[in-house]
């Protein structure tokens, strides 16, 4: 609708997962080296966690398009089923067929796929999202799958992706088994205001469009309202979009993004009071159970402000703590460069070291070898000759005795 007024190829700000416009910030791109680590060291449990709408599907298509073509890969995204419902649409995502319809003949069929798949030198991936809504039975079903092994190698890698919820319930004893062959687990988190800026000027960039669409004011206002979601950003810049053409406006700012977030908060997508970081949200204060007739209105907004402001510096704190992990693991990548190039020199010094060596070596030996005579003949050659003294027998003329300094003084007198 609006793409022929500002310029673009298509609309920037879709909200399905295009991993072609997926946005690689220092997580996800951290994220992205996590599961591709999983998947080339055999990992039998690969683990992603992050909130609603923080990219973790489309992180996945971007990885399936670079999978190599020795790894079968079968997707589920229905998990709201039981362990036999499960089991089913494994057979059927992996194109398999059985004549009966019982859990022992799904697994007997499917360990024969994977022993096929192995014969002929291939690995089989299978990526189960939304597993936060897969029941303990179901998710102890997916372990039992990932039993079908040779004596020394896994037949099947299963990559978990879901909300925060599916690490929490993986953390139940019921689910021990499973947890502790986890081998890589990453939580995607949300993009920082610069990452944000960058997020919405890379869309804008895919298609085409001027970078500066939105002013620098309308995209406080997106992140602060978005928290950095890339979903809730997508949503936000869209309808933005979509106001602004209404009224031919062709840069966008703080006025259009106040209005579409006015709007978007009666729908729920956006906590009311997000924006306003000065205003405590009703929720809040509700929950914390300060409104009471017996205290002061005044009094119950400010501590409902005070209980709101703890809330984000948990927040600031989580983000930071997370932040602190990046800058160890980078840390860690430098010093591990440091010490190789240490060892390249140290190994440098030794070979020069050991010439250095040789040669003293082979000086000494041709010196062992001459004669004693020419030893001789040299230090007579080098040695420094006497010169005689001209003033050698000639006597010295006296030298007159100073007077001592009591004989002067009296010598002055006379």
């Amino acid at each position: 609708m609006y793409e022929k007024f500002y310029g673009f190829t298509e609309k920037p700000f879709q909200l399905v997962p295009n991993p072609n416009f997926l946005y690689l910030s220092t997580k996800h791109q951290n994220a992205l080296t996590y599961l591709e680590y999983g998947l080339s060291e055999g990992s039998g449990f690969i683990l992603l966690t992050g909130d609603i709408g923080s990219g973790k599907t489309t992180l996945v298509r971007y990885l399936l398009n670079k999978v190599e073509k020795d790894i079968e890969v079968g997707v589920l995204f229905n998990t709201n089923v039981d362990s036999d419902e499960l089991l089913a649409l494994v057979m059927q995502e992996f194109g398999l067929t059985s004549s009966l319809a019982s859990k022992s003949s799904y697994l007997d069929i499917i360990f024969h796929h994977l022993i096929e798949r192995y014969a002929h030198g291939k690995r089989v991936l299978l990526i189960i999202d939304e597993a936060q809504n897969l029941t303990l039975s179901a998710l102890e079903e997916v372990r039992m799958l990932s039993n079908l092994q040779t004596d020394d190698q896994l037949l099947l890698q299963v990559m978990l992706v879901g909300q925060p919820e599916l690490k929490r319930k993986l953390n139940a004893k019921a689910l021990a088994q499973l947890s502790q062959r986890i081998g890589v687990h990453y939580h995607l988190g949300t993009l920082s205001y610069e990452e944000t800026r960058e997020y919405i000027a890379f869309r804008l960039q895919k298609v085409g469009g001027a970078l500066d669409i939105f002013d620098e004011e309308a995209m406080d206002l997106i992140f602060r309202a978005s928290q950095g979601i890339p979903r809730v950003v997508n949503l936000l810049c869209d309808t933005a979009l979509v106001y602004a053409y209404g009224e031919s406006v062709s840069r966008i700012g703080a006025e259009v993004v106040s209005q579409v977030i006015r709007d978007k908060e009666g729908f729920g997508l956006i906590q009311q009071g997000q924006v306003d970081e000065l205003a405590a949200p009703t929720e809040v204060i509700e929950s914390a159970g300060v409104v009471s007739a017996d205290l002061d209105p005044r009094i119950a907004a400010l501590e409902a402000k005070v209980n709101w402001l703890q809330v984000q510096i948990e927040n600031q704190l989580t983000q930071a703590n997370q932040l602190g992990v990046q800058s160890t693991e980078r840390l860690i990548g430098e010093l591990s460069g440091l010490v190789t190039k240490e060892r390249e020199k140290s190994e440098k010094l030794l070979v020069e070291r050991g010439k250095l060596l040789a040669t003293i070596e082979a000086h000494q030996r041709r010196t062992r070898q001459e004669s004693p005579s020419e030893i001789s003949l040299v230090a007579e050659k080098t040695a420094p000759k006497s010169v005689p003294d001209r003033n050698a027998g000639q006597e010295r003329p006296p030298q007159p005795k100073e007077k001592k300094w009591y004989q002067r003084i009296r010598g002055g007198t006379k």
